[in-house]
């Protein structure tokens, strides 16, 4: 089974070599080890931060949400400001704030070791910032999918002696999740497109890789079609996920 798989690999990178020399088309990454290597560590590091920052999205927008719904007025405004402010500025911007702005200030005045400071480089800033950026959107998103539960369901919930933290638990954030979840998958969606930003700080994920392959190599043309394709994949991977989400969750009457 090894054999063959080595044959194939070597069929693989034998074909686009000779599509170089005949056609002058250098895709490098398939017959090259050391760029297929490195192009296979960007997408992984791009799997991760989409991975990362999908989940704390979706926490904060639950979280927020779920605030939005139930907390005092004192709270409503606090979440209204930290969502007017991550929605209304971009995201490229806000990246830069945290990693130039805040991430200086921990380096030179909060008094971190140098091992403290290996922790806050380029990667955990851009997790910090699509999470914000993207959660901003997902709370508002949840709060709507909340206020779409019928009062009815929640009058029952109260019928039967939930507390407004059961209901909430039990009743209201469950059917509202499922009403909320296509919204959230076009938010996803954009989120994984905006990991391409972190290129801005140095992460070297797809197009950060990509270029520094396109810039030894002079394949642009080639390299740019194959991010494209890239994240075509990731982003009908994620699509391909929430359907079933979505498809597995689904209430009749509640979603469309």
């Amino acid at each position: 089974m090894e054999a063959v798989f080595a044959g194939l690999v070597d069929g693989i990178a034998a074909w686009f070599r000779h599509l170089n020399e005949t056609r002058h088309l250098n895709f490098t990454i398939f017959y090259d080890a050391w760029d297929a290597k490195k192009y296979l560590t960007g997408i992984g590091i791009t799997i991760k931060l989409t991975t990362l920052t999908i989940t704390c999205s979706l926490a904060i927008g639950i979280v927020g949400g779920a605030m939005q719904y139930l907390a005092g007025p004192g709270w409503r405004r606090a979440i209204t400001a930290y969502i007017e402010l991550f929605r209304n500025t971009p995201v490229l911007s806000e990246l830069y704030f945290f990693y130039f702005g805040v991430g200086t200030l921990l380096a030179t005045g909060a008094g971190l070791s140098p091992g403290m400071q290996d922790y806050f480089d380029g990667f955990f800033w851009a997790a910090v910032t699509l999470s914000l950026h993207a959660g901003a959107y997902n709370i508002e998103i949840v709060r709507s999918g909340l206020e779409a539960v019928p009062s009815s369901t929640i009058e029952a919930a109260r019928a039967l002696g939930y507390t407004p933290a059961q209901s909430m638990r039990y009743v209201i954030l469950p059917i509202g999740l499922r009403i909320c979840i296509p919204s959230l998958s076009n938010n996803l969606v954009q989120l994984v497109k905006g990991t391409a930003t972190a290129y801005a700080v140095a992460v070297p994920e797809v197009l950060y890789v990509a270029n520094s392959i396109w810039s030894d190599n002079f394949n642009v043309l080639e390299m740019m079609n194959v991010v494209l394709v890239t994240y075509l994949l990731l982003v009908g991977i994620v699509v391909w996920l929430t359907h079933l989400t979505d498809r597995a969750l689904r209430l009749p009457g509640y979603a469309a």
